[in-house]
């Protein structure tokens, strides 16, 4: 599990950190608020992605345990096709409609016009992102993470470096602000996806071939994978349009408290590192394990990674409560209402441990190829309890502090984690999917 899950940890690490630091250099010119709304559209097609890509990885994780390097290679074409589907429908979405989206978020004309500056260069870089994705996914698949490390080092400093150079003007370049931020981030996001791609194609990936007829898919093989991968995009797809709607509550707040929330929550994702590791690492083992026909063995594997959960949700809380008031203080005088950050990610605290468990859980059911019920447990209750009861307290209870209405809302991750745990313990997910 170190061994899949550790290079993942620091990749998503470093990843955070990138984040961190580029939102400190966007808060010296009071950019939070016009980056963050900006953002949230990339975030729903890395979200929708991410299912496309999961799906396509059951396969890619199980044809590795059956050592099927051919269908490896198919299942990895079938995902970059639809990852580019979706990142054409969103680029298409930011080109045509974007004063409309920006606008949806909050009603502060200034946030607005300075997320358009953001959005209009940042959506090229959709479809790179998801081609660097795939490759991280199928990676993982093959248990191969130390790769997407490399380059995902390469992408972040390239990434830090030149924000520090367009956006303040260092060196001699025009001080462009906001919009050399988002030149920063499309460049660095597709320095990583050409770098995938010749370091896939001189080393001779299991997974990758330019070979046209490793291209070319059977029409049984990608209603395989799709009637997988489908429900987890739909599933993604509703859960990433969730969270918009969450933010368009959060902005009922002011700029100033939804500016609070946006800090907190890139903060609260740095701790998401750990998270993000050992799901990669349960999801690769267990579909690992599952191709290669040991579904009892995959359970007893499931019970330990229950054990890590534990351990990783009571560090990460403590970690977040005892270091909130610090890691907001990073920002300086670029948070409007510094003490609601620090409570706002206090309660986020919250949300990280019992997400632990839920990414565990997900892991388990995605690996086996239990999507349908994994839509229904993750975007479910997402509309089903989390947005009602948002809505009911800001709209009807009106309630004045929007840290407390994150901390009623995390009813929902207790119920996901709940049912989660009895469909894992009825042992459904227990499928061999590449006979």
């Amino acid at each position: 599990m170190a061994i899949v899950g550790l290079p993942i940890m620091i990749q998503q690490m470093l990843n955070s950190i990138m984040g961190i630091v580029d939102s400190i250099m966007v808060s010296s010119i009071n950019g939070v608020s016009a980056v963050g709304n900006a953002t949230q559209i990339e975030n729903l097609m890395m979200t929708i992605s991410f299912g496309a890509a999961s799906g396509a990885s059951i396969f890619i994780a199980q044809y590795f345990g059956s050592k099927d390097e051919v269908h490896q290679r198919k299942s990895f074409f079938v995902g970059i096709g639809f990852t580019l589907l979706i990142a054409l429908g969103m680029l298409t979405l930011a080109t045509f409609f974007p004063r409309e989206l920006m606008g949806f978020f909050i009603d502060d004309v200034t946030v607005i016009e300075n997320s358009l500056v953001y959005l209009d260069v940042v959506k090229w870089s959709y479809i790179p992102f998801v081609i660097t994705m795939m490759f991280s996914f199928a990676y993982r698949s093959i248990q191969k993470t130390m790769v997407s490390l490399g380059i995902g080092i390469i992408a972040m400093i390239t990434n830090v470096v030149l924000n520090a150079i367009l956006i303040f003007g260092l060196f001699g370049f025009p001080t462009l602000g906001i919009q050399g931020a988002a030149i920063a981030t499309l460049i660095a996001h597709t320095l990583s996806a050409i770098l995938h791609v010749i370091y896939a194609r001189l080393t001779h990936q299991p997974f990758f071939s330019l070979e046209v007829k490793n291209m070319l898919v059977e029409s049984p093989l990608v209603k395989k994978i799709s009637s997988r991968a489908i429900p987890l995009m739909f599933n993604e797809l509703f859960f990433g349009v969730g969270m918009t709607l969450f933010i368009r509550f959060y902005g009922m707040y002011g700029p100033e408290s939804l500016e609070s929330y946006y800090v907190a929550n890139q903060l609260s994702m740095f701790f998401f590192f750990a998270i993000m590791g050992v799901n990669a690492a349960s999801s690769a083992i267990l579909g690992a394990i599952l191709g290669e026909g040991k579904l009892e063995e995959a359970k007893v594997t499931m019970h330990y990674f229950y054990g890590v959960g534990v351990f990783l949700a009571v560090s990460l809380s403590l970690l977040v409560l005892i270091l909130a008031p610090w890691l907001v203080s990073l920002y300086g005088s670029g948070v409007g209402q510094p003490q609601l950050a620090v409570l706002i990610l206090r309660v986020l605290s919250l949300r990280l441990s019992l997400r632990v468990f839920n990414v565990l859980i997900f892991s388990a059911l995605r690996a086996g190829g239990d999507a349908k019920f994994l839509t229904w447990l993750d975007a479910g209750l997402v509309w089903g309890i989390g947005l009602p009861l948002t809505a009911f307290l800001v709209l009807v209870v009106k309630v004045e502090s929007l840290a407390v209405v994150l901390l009623l809302v995390q009813i929902e991750q207790v119920v996901r984690v709940v049912i989660g745990l009895m469909r894992v313990s009825q042992g459904r997910w227990l499928m061999n999917l590449t006979r």
